[in-house]
């Protein structure tokens, strides 16, 4: 083992005692949830079922969210094999809570200190461990190692800054990618950084072009279709401070009166949503508060968790968010999902600012399925022709669901990789 790591694994074993004073601290701040702050410490919170048990991990909301059709695949697939699922955030969870199918267990990931990742390993004793994009952290993926797990990195991001980080301890960083016995990478650029740092890339995959449309309530839609009535609907989805009230502004322009449905990317941002819109003097509804949209409602602010396959459905339009952060002066976002849109057949319209999301962007805007404007300002141009068109607004949106089934074919590819690490059914 490398000094850095011996470094790292003594220093994080002195840390240790610390640990439940600093998951307490967070949990106070809202970080950690306070009822099964225990988990992060290795402590199970549901008993282990008897039998096989593949480990599926992802940090947060979008890579825990990414994981949903390979659950899916092993629940249709292997129905002998238990399915854990940790993540490392609250709202991960309360979406996972949502989104698992029964049976499917979650739990909170340890924190990568030697005793907890020990007495999480001792409880749940993994024959699998699925690690979905960037994470690396090494007590956890070595102790695991040494237990003989096999473990695999799929849809893995590398940016260039973990990169650099990881190449200041060359010897650290070719243990830590060497420990994998499967690793593909989401893109190209991914991939040869992880080769640099001394990783064996077996493919390409990226997760977040998998899955199906996004789940919803189907009284729901239905009462919430009756109360907009006939008006033209366009959804702002994911999006970010600054974001909202640009975008409004820009849709003023429009003659035609419509519903606009904001969904910011994070919903507690709610309530500074409500304090612009005031000050602006527009007519809005706060979905949080219970509120439904009527005939005098301009603006409908959706700042609920898990509802976007809902508002997504009742679009003629979507405008993707976290896409004009450069426009506004800001950090750029990278851009979110298009596929989202695309899977349910929706006309979509998104900022330059797509980093994130390049090649996805690339191939449903060369299929006629999305358009990228350069700002807020743009948006007037793209969305009144789809609004005045239905027939070519349509046919856009077929367009952008083609393209988004073209794009979810690394799930099998994935799938065939794994078969050899599987254990054997009725073993």
């Amino acid at each position: 083992m490398s000094l850095a790591l011996t470094a790292y694994r003594l220093l994080t074993r002195m840390l240790e005692p610390l640990a439940p004073r600093l998951l307490d601290a967070r949990a106070k701040q809202g970080k950690e949830d306070p009822r099964r702050v225990d988990e992060r410490l290795g402590v199970a919170g549901v008993a282990r079922p008897p039998g096989d048990l593949v480990w599926l991990h992802g940090v947060s909301v979008g890579e825990t969210l990414s994981l949903l059709p390979v659950v899916e695949r092993f629940r249709k697939s292997r129905p002998d094999l238990t399915v854990l699922v940790t993540s490392g955030t609250v709202t991960s969870a309360e979406l996972l809570a949502q989104r698992l199918p029964p049976g499917v267990i979650h739990q909170y990931a340890p924190v990568d200190a030697p005793g907890a990742v020990a007495a999480f390993l001792d409880h749940w004793r993994p024959a699998l461990c699925v690690f979905v994009e960037s994470e690396l952290w090494p007590n956890l993926i070595l102790a695991a190692k040494a237990r003989g797990v096999p473990l695999a990195l799929v849809s893995a991001r590398i940016t260039e800054k973990t990169a650099e980080g990881w190449a200041r301890f060359p010897g650290a960083a070719r243990t830590i990618v060497g420990a994998f016995d499967r690793i593909l990478p989401q893109d190209i650029i991914s991939a040869d950084r992880i080769q640099a740092l001394g990783g064996r890339i077996d493919g390409l995959v990226n997760l977040k072009l998998s899955g199906g449309p996004l789940p919803h309530d189907a009284r729901a839609f239905t009462a919430l279709s009756a109360a907009i009535g006939d008006r033209p609907v366009v959804v702002a989805a994911s999006t970010h401070e600054g974001e909202e009230i640009a975008i409004v502004r820009a849709l003023d322009h429009l003659t035609e009166r419509l519903c606009l449905i904001l969904v910011p990317r994070h919903p507690e941002r709610g309530g500074e949503i409500a304090t612009a819109l005031t000050r602006d003097g527009y007519r809005f509804a706060l979905r949080s508060r219970g509120a439904v949209p009527n005939a005098e409602t301009d603006i409908y602010v959706a700042d609920t968790l898990g509802e976007l396959g809902l508002f997504l459905r009742l679009a003629d339009v979507v405008v993707m968010g976290g896409s004009f952060g450069s426009f506004l002066g800001r950090e750029p976002w990278g851009g979110h999902n298009p596929l989202e849109p695309a899977r349910l057949g929706k006309p979509t319209v998104t900022g330059a600012d797509a980093a994130n999301w390049r090649e996805v962007t690339e191939a449903l805007t060369a299929a006629g399925g999305l358009v990228v404007v350069a700002s807020p300002g743009d948006l007037p141009a793209v969305v009144a022709p789809l609004l005045n068109d239905p027939a070519g607004a349509k046919a856009m949106g077929e367009h952008a669901r083609r393209a988004a089934a073209d794009a979810g074919a690394g799930l099998d590819r994935l799938w065939e990789s794994l078969q050899s690490l599987l254990p054997r059914a009725g073993r």
